[in-house]
């Protein structure tokens, strides 16, 4: 049976105190006006709980994220001109819908897209929103908690700090940490004029698939990668240096003789927090895109050595560093992001970007009712973009990804990718009473 999600109500949440009159402009750093603009999704699932209805639960949601507001004030504007948030206190939109089925039903084989169907809104209309919610409740009573917040204001380290404070506010707790949101003194907002935000955004063909790699595969990984002309000394990548050279190396596999690949120069991209690279390093309370890149270029040529290249991937990471920073916050990398930006445009560079969200609080999100029994991304808008995230044991890694089409078609066929991989099914009782446990034996969190 499709999974249908119909929405059976629309409200607005305001922030439960008013924004004091000196905080209603909030600047955008360069960083911010930069970024894409697309709202960044995650859904996470919670079981039937005998303690409170649906109604009492759908309050609880709501009353703390008027709370949350008070505290994250940026949340509830509005972005204006790519240039600051008008806090103003318009709230955000807040859906309640009702799903066709249990969770269980729902859980036996999770589809990304799927995930979707969770969130009100579609990920690139984003307008000048800030974030979005949606609340879905299952025939079993069972619920999903749906949030996407727009990528001009925050990066994933912005995204869990709003998301597991809203969460703490909700079970209670007090002991939260006050953010920051003074990333437009760090990095001073600029003439971004000839570059488009919006670059990379696709709309049709996209095909998102989620693939589990155990600790023991990644391991493996790990050693055929690794340097081994030190024999005091032998080097190993890390689990994500190892992994993303992996997928990119079986991608080149896979499309190296098709039309899409010939002639075009790929930059494999992987995310980087800055808040660790400052000289000293900044608080994880600094909310806003206080995040960069790192990038290597290359071709689908089957003919480039996997470890020559996982080098290349190391040093561009370590090259990120506080140097890099300043760099960054004197503005003299603008002209390059701008440069690449138009390859990116005119088809001449092909992006194919990594997220890391290894070690991240993923699945922390407590309202009161215990931490989800399963969390997750959805399809997103752009081609050749993997997500990592631990598995709910934390020594695998779920890759979440994201191709075009007749890329994933072909991708899915490759034998070594396939040899490397797990999809288990998931079978979990009706009932939901053990399944956290049950995923967790078949390695599906």
């Amino acid at each position: 049976m499709e999974l249908e999600v119909k929405v059976i109500s629309k409200d607005l949440i305001k922030p439960s105190s008013p924004t004091p009159d000196h905080l209603r402009h909030c600047r955008l750093s360069y960083l911010d006006q930069m970024m894409v603009p697309v709202l960044m999704p995650w859904v996470l699932f919670y079981p039937e709980t005998t303690n409170s209805t649906n109604f009492e639960r759908c309050n609880i949601v709501k009353k703390s994220l008027a709370n949350a507001l008070s505290l994250f004030y940026p949340l509830a504007g509005r972005v204006k001109d790519n240039s600051y948030i008008d806090c103003s206190d318009m709230g955000v939109p807040f859906f309640q819908a009702q799903a066709n089925c249990s969770l269980s039903d729902f859980l036996r084989n999770p589809s990304p897209a799927d995930n979707n169907k969770f969130l009100p809104f579609e990920l690139d209309d984003v307008n000048d929103l800030t974030a979005v919610f949606q609340v879905t409740f299952f025939e079993c009573g069972a619920m999903a908690i749906g949030f996407a917040m727009s990528h001009k204001i925050g990066d994933a380290l912005s995204f869990f700090m709003f998301l597991n404070s809203w969460a703490a506010i909700a079970r209670g707790d007090n002991s939260i940490k006050v953010p920051c949101f003074d990333s437009a003194e760090i990095f001073p907002p600029r003439n971004i004029s000839g570059y488009q935000p919006s670059t990379g955004i696709v709309k049709d063909d996209i095909v998102t698939k989620r693939f589990v790699f155990d600790a023991a595969n990644i391991e493996a990984l790990r050693a055929e990668y690794s340097d081994r002309t030190n024999k005091l000394n032998t080097r190993y990548p890390s689990r994500v240096e190892a992994l993303s050279t992996f997928i990119w190396s079986r991608f080149k596999a896979a499309i190296g003789g098709t039309e899409y690949a010939s002639d075009k120069i790929f930059m494999v991209i992987h995310a980087i927090n800055l808040r660790t690279r400052f000289n000293p390093p900044i608080s994880e309370e600094h909310f806003g895109n206080i995040c960069n890149i790192a990038s290597v270029m290359s071709t689908t040529d089957t003919k480039d050595e996997s470890f020559g290249f996982i080098n290349q991937i190391r040093d561009a990471i370590r090259n990120v560093n506080a140097e890099h920073v300043k760099k960054l916050q004197n503005g003299s990398h603008l002209n390059d992001m701008k440069d690449t930006g138009e390859k990116i445009m005119g088809g001449n560079v092909v992006p194919f970007a990594f997220t890391s969200l290894c070690r991240f609080p993923v699945r922390e999100a407590d309202f009161g009712w215990g931490k989800p029994v399963w969390v997750g991304s959805a399809r997103l808008t752009f081609r050749n973009y993997i997500t990592f995230l631990d598995t709910k044991e934390g020594d695998g890694i779920e890759a979440w990804i994201n191709f075009g089409k007749e890329d994933m078609e072909l991708f899915e066929k490759d034998s070594e990718f396939i040899a490397h991989t797990s999809s288990p099914s998931l079978t979990p009782d009706c009932k939901l009473i053990s399944v956290s446990t049950h995923l967790s034996e078949l390695g599906l969190t």
